[in-house]
């Protein structure tokens, strides 16, 4: 990750701003507020455990089964949220520009990209809330297993809170593999935030690995109990 100044972070060969400015305030608060009246109206989304969401900045970290999982998020919180996506997305340019000015951030699924990793714990210290699928990609079914670490480690980083999201009903309205959502109802869960202390190792100030993977225990635990609560409250 390169800074070529104070706000503007380069983030594999692609400009993301670490605080958006007023013109990136205004798309992606646009964008929020459509997100949350298609939300509303089209997907009847329900969400349940607002009083769990702190003020920021909190990392937010939900199942995945869909694409749509990204467009619900909007209706948790009314704060700017900041996401992090698949790089391909980029890689067409007007696009790229679209995602960044959203508050997107690129990232190499396949290998372990410090440049993203670095860049979200700078803007969780300056105050920006993050939405990461500890999942990774999307997954199948009703079972949580195998989380990554990358959230446990990015939040005890810059020390916030992890907020985890139960969503069910998404992979019914936007399956794999079809071009466009249907109008299924969707819930959302919000659990407690979760929030170790956090332990480092006095030679290299690093955070001990057991500290990150005890919070990825808990922080899978919980999300299974989310889905299972959300899954039951669609029925």
């Amino acid at each position: 990750m390169t800074q070529n100044s104070q706000n503007l972070m380069i983030v594999g060969g692609h400009e993301v701003r670490l605080v958006p400015n007023g013109i990136d305030r205004k798309v992606s608060g646009t964008a929020r507020f459509l997100a949350r009246v298609v939300n509303k109206s089209y997907f009847h989304v329900e969400v349940i455990g607002t009083e769990n969401v702190p003020s920021p900045p909190f990392l937010i970290s939900p199942v995945h089964r869909s694409n749509l999982d990204t467009i619900l998020t909007a209706s948790l919180t009314k704060h700017g949220l900041r996401y992090m996506g698949k790089d391909s997305l980029w890689k067409v340019g007007w696009a790229g520009k679209v995602f960044s000015a959203l508050g997107g951030i690129p990232v190499n699924r396949d290998l372990a990209d410090r440049e993203a990793v670095d860049m979200c714990v700078s803007l969780l210290t300056h105050g920006q809330s993050l939405v990461l699928f500890p999942e990774g990609g999307r997954r199948d079914g009703l079972t949580v297993k195998d989380i990554h670490d990358g959230a446990s480690f990015i939040a005890l980083k810059a020390k916030v809170p992890i907020i985890p999201v139960g969503i069910a009903g998404s992979s019914d309205a936007w399956p794999k593999g079809t071009k466009f959502p249907r109008p299924k109802r969707c819930v959302m869960v919000i659990g407690k935030p979760l929030l170790e202390s956090v332990t480092y190792d006095p030679a290299g100030k690093r955070i001990a690995r057991s500290k990150i993977k005890e919070l990825t225990s808990s922080l899978e635990t919980e999300l299974q109990r989310l889905l299972d609560e959300a899954v039951s409250r669609l029925e």
